[in-house]
């Protein structure tokens, strides 16, 4: 999974150089977090989508009903089922870190293999079904992903993520974001 070579080229914004609204939500990145990630920067090119994916990130944080363990799988599902390096190196700090994912988990999550948890497990496959089917699962990829006790609203949460997911991945891809400092010791090789 390797990032292709960036169609544009241009420096991360900040809250300096930014449009008003695009700089408060940098200078909340940067209070909120220690820095501001530099995908960040690129986002705030497009004020509306920065604020779109945050609104978008925090909600899904905030109301999916999944464990931050179960949030992260969503994420890393996505960020790899779409070739986004930094944001697989991102959430696999996070996963880590913060939502304290076992390694074995992390590692199957990156490269695209099975998880040793079956619950996640189903989450990952309904989550990558979701991605690679445009949002189009069997009868029977749902029927897994209810049978896994998840609720009928997690669908659309998971939804909420992908298309977070989508934007960033997508402003990855686009400019070739270079990862923070905070997220190298996970970055993704070949």
């Amino acid at each position: 999974m390797s990032q292709s070579s960036a169609s544009l080229t241009l420096a991360p914004l900040t809250a300096e150089t930014a449009e008003p609204a695009a700089a408060t939500a940098l200078e909340t990145a940067a209070r909120r977090l220690g820095f501001v990630p530099n995908m960040y920067g690129y986002m705030a090119y497009a004020p509306d989508l920065l604020g779109t994916y945050l609104a978008g990130y925090d909600g899904f944080r905030r109301t999916s009903g999944f464990q931050p363990d179960e949030q992260e799988t969503v994420f890393l599902a996505v960020s790899e089922a779409n070739g986004c390096d930094y944001c697989v190196a991102a959430h696999s700090m996070i996963a880590e870190k913060m939502s304290k994912v076992p390694a074995d988990a992390i590692a199957a999550l990156r490269n695209g293999g099975p998880l040793p948890d079956p619950r996640l497990q189903a989450l990952a496959t309904f989550t990558r079904t979701m991605v690679r089917t445009a949002g189009r699962p069997s009868r029977a990829d749902v029927d897994a992903f209810l049978a896994a006790g998840f609720e009928p609203r997690q669908i659309f949460a998971v939804i909420l993520a992908i298309g977070v997911k989508t934007f960033s991945n997508y402003t990855n891809h686009i400019v070739a974001t270079k990862l923070d400092p905070a997220f190298v010791a996970y970055e993704v090789t070949a």
